[in-house]
């Protein structure tokens, strides 16, 4: 690697510490071993085709009973076996997000190895659920013992070392000059992946519009697209995401929303209600369409996906429209990492323990730019929001503990929502503690008879390391569900096989505030959403979902 007289760092040692130590386990490349030997599995050379029973049951209320009848319909899944080369462009791409998940790629992909002060430490993917968590099979028959895969060895997925970096950003930093700056990864690894993060230069100009993001950004603000005009920023969004992928020789580009946090769009009649007002409000320059939903909807015009990992309401309802219309896939809202993740599963804990939570009451102080943009009241609101929404559905589900909503209440009141506890968040900008994100909860509950349990967890980590294998999760399952394809068999039916909706609800895991198909309930309980993420990998290759049940351990 040749000398750089602008002192890049690219004419660094190569380390002496390379591949010392072996691959670890979350990084290394296996191929498919996964083979399905059932009459509801065949594979071709081009496609994994699997039959699928999709077992339900309609519920009727008659008079205080239940009555309960089973359902099935028949489907098949035609899973496409070639991995796409893909591309993922990430708005904000020089932030904290974006540049960490650049550098610990770049990292696994050279094996560079660094020492820590507690010795030498070598690049992983733990974090990331594809690539760090596993899904049982089966059993062995000779030892009766469980079988355990990794979840990313289900179906043919891309690699992350693989994934083709670039993006946009508000900040003209060169990429190695942003790592730098985000103050998270050691600074022996800093050192050594430098001269590659060097080598990516700076990011895109990207789409910088003050009223929709904290004023304490413009500062950063030195590398945007120019002008005001909406439809040209459209046009000039959709050139940049066709030349990346001619560039790079692509087949897929996943646009990934991983920058500041927007305020709230309000949602206006004729403007962002309908896919069309949406592109006449574009064409106009209307003040409520924001720079995500303008990445949202160039990503959509152009065929590739577009995740949003922040909170605000980047999917209006035009956006939604618009992306039903041209069979594109989106999915949202804002990475769920940390406490956000914790509540999903403490809250559901209690309540399925018969347990009710009176109240939750949530503090945050972190001191990133993530914080810094969170300080302004517009921004936080969005936060707060996509927060606050996690335990609806798991309060909802159980009417013993929690009066629920009244129909013919009046709207906004308390009847027409039902019994919910009090749920506070609170988040400060401490900018000492960097990217070291505090997080404070108190559980205050009713038991038995009258009694309150109080239980306090605090909670510290690193927010860009637990978010960013998130960010890879996201991507490399929305390419995978673009090769998926369905059908109904049903008797009659004459299907032919179709993408799924273009709602990537299948995401759900990995988001706070997770975007669903207009009219259906959200599930924020995580191991629902867990579970229905590993059911559906397993129907794609022909096997049920998990059974807990292990009939066989306890009959004779």
């Amino acid at each position: 690697m040749s000398s750089n007289a602008n002192g890049t760092g690219a004419n660094t040692p190569a380390s002496q510490l390379e591949s010392v130590l072996p691959i670890h386990p979350t990084a290394a490349r296996r191929g498919n071993p996964i083979v399905v030997q059932s009459d509801l599995t065949s594979y071709t050379n081009d496609h994994i085709i699997s039959k699928f029973t999709n077992r339900g049951a309609d519920v009727a209320v008659v008079e205080g009973q239940y009555i309960v009848t089973p359902t099935t319909k028949q489907y098949e899944f035609q899973t496409a076996r070639k991995v796409a080369k893909t591309g993922l462009m990430m708005v904000g791409w020089g932030g904290n997000n974006g540049s960490t998940l650049t550098a610990t790629i770049l990292a696994n992909r050279h094996s560079i190895v660094w020492q820590t002060k507690n010795g030498v430490q070598q690049p992983n993917y733990i974090g990331s659920l594809l690539r760090a968590s596993t899904i049982r099979l089966g059993t062995d028959p000779s030892t009766g013992k469980d079988i355990y895969v990794p979840v990313s060895d289900v179906l043919p997925m891309v690699h992350p070392n693989d994934l083709v970096l670039g993006g946009w950003d508000i900040s003209g930093a060169r990429m190695d000059e942003a790592m730098k700056r985000a103050q998270v990864l050691d600074y022996d690894l800093q050192r050594q992946v430098a001269p590659y993060m060097a080598e990516l230069g700076s990011p895109l100009p990207s789409i910088y519009y003050p009223d929709f993001i904290a004023a304490n950004q413009e500062a950063r603000a030195d590398n945007v697209v120019p002008g005001t005009d909406k439809q040209a920023h459209l046009e000039h969004l959709r050139a940049d995401i066709r030349r990346f992928k001619e560039q790079h020789g692509l087949d897929r580009v996943i646009v990934f929303w991983t920058a500041n946090t927007e305020r709230y769009s309000d949602i206006i009649p004729g403007v962002n209600d309908t896919a069309d007002n949406l592109l006449n409000a574009i064409k106009t320059s209307h003040s409520e369409v924001s720079p995500s939903t303008l990445f949202a909807v160039a990503s959509i015009l152009e065929g590739e996906p577009f995740i949003n990992g922040a909170p605000q309401n980047t999917f209006v309802p035009g956006v939604i429209e618009l992306a039903e219309r041209t069979r594109s896939f989106i999915g949202g809202d804002d990475l769920k990492s940390g406490q956000t993740k914790l509540k999903s599963v403490f809250a559901e804990f209690l309540v399925n323990a018969g347990i009710k939570p009176l109240s939750i009451a949530s503090y945050n102080h972190l001191g990133n730019n993530d914080g810094h943009n969170l300080s302004a009241e517009p921004q936080f609101k969005s936060k707060e929001i996509s927060k606050s929404s996690v335990v609806d559905d798991m309060v909802a589900a159980n009417p013993l503990l929690y009066k629920p909503a009244q129909p013919g209440a009046p709207k906004g009141s308390k009847d027409a929502k039902g019994e919910h506890p009090d749920h506070i968040v609170v988040i400060k900008y401490v900018p000492a503690v960097g990217d070291s994100k505090r997080a404070i909860d108190e559980y205050y509950s009713e038991i038995f008879c009258g009694g309150r349990s109080t239980i306090n967890i605090f909670n510290e980590c690193e927010d860009s390391l637990l978010a960013t294998p998130l960010i890879l999760d996201l991507t490399i399952l929305a390419e995978l569900l673009t090769r998926v394809k369905y059908r109904d068999v049903s008797p009659n039916s004459k299907a032919e096989f179709a993408p799924l909706y273009p709602v990537l609800s299948l995401l759900s895991y990995m988001l706070k505030a997770p975007l669903v198909k207009p009219g259906t309930d959200v599930v924020n309980s995580l191991n629902r959403q867990r579970n229905a993420l590993e059911a559906f990998l397993k129907a794609c290759v022909g096997l049920e979902g998990s059974s807990d049940l292990l009939l066989e351990t306890r009959i004779w």
